[in-house]
């Protein structure tokens, strides 16, 4: 009887640890580089969403200086540097492995747009960028790298 008890007491607990890796592996939190692998972004909690910042750039300096902000309509935020920038704000999750109703701002253009991250599989995500409906858009695939 002991034993049986357990046999169900480990089965329990890998089947709860497998439940848990299959969770994680469905968040978009971690770190992820875009298609062109010009920038690695980490997106993390903040308060009961998930924001993302850039924390890598493949070229960060301009004429030997860290790379500004120079594109962004806010005069006063221009001389901020892009490597440490938080980008995306405000995502909510929206069932399906997909999260919501947040913005991505594009330091190239210095324009904001609304936004949802989709995670298609363990190390690949899909973020769309657009301007009201999110039929209408631009659509990357994102690869985790850690």
């Amino acid at each position: 009887m002991k034993n049986g008890l357990l046999v169900l007491v480990l089965f329990l607990m890998m089947v709860g640890n497998l439940a848990l890796a299959q969770a994680t592996d469905n968040t978009p939190i971690g770190t992820w580089t875009n298609e062109d692998k010009e920038a690695k972004f980490e997106i993390y909690k903040c308060g009961n969403k998930l924001c993302g910042k850039i924390v890598w750039l493949k070229e960060p300096l301009r004429e030997g200086k860290p790379k500004l902000d120079k594109s962004n309509p806010d005069k006063n935020l221009q001389n901020r540097p892009i490597l440490g920038l938080v980008f995306m704000q405000n995502f909510s999750f929206d069932g399906n492995n997909k999260w919501d109703d947040g913005t991505i701002y594009d330091p190239k253009s210095g324009k904001t747009y609304s936004c949802y991250m989709k995670v298609l599989g363990k190390d690949k995500m899909e973020v769309k960028g657009y301007i009201g409906i999110s039929l209408i858009g631009r659509t990357q695939n994102w690869t985790r790298v850690n």
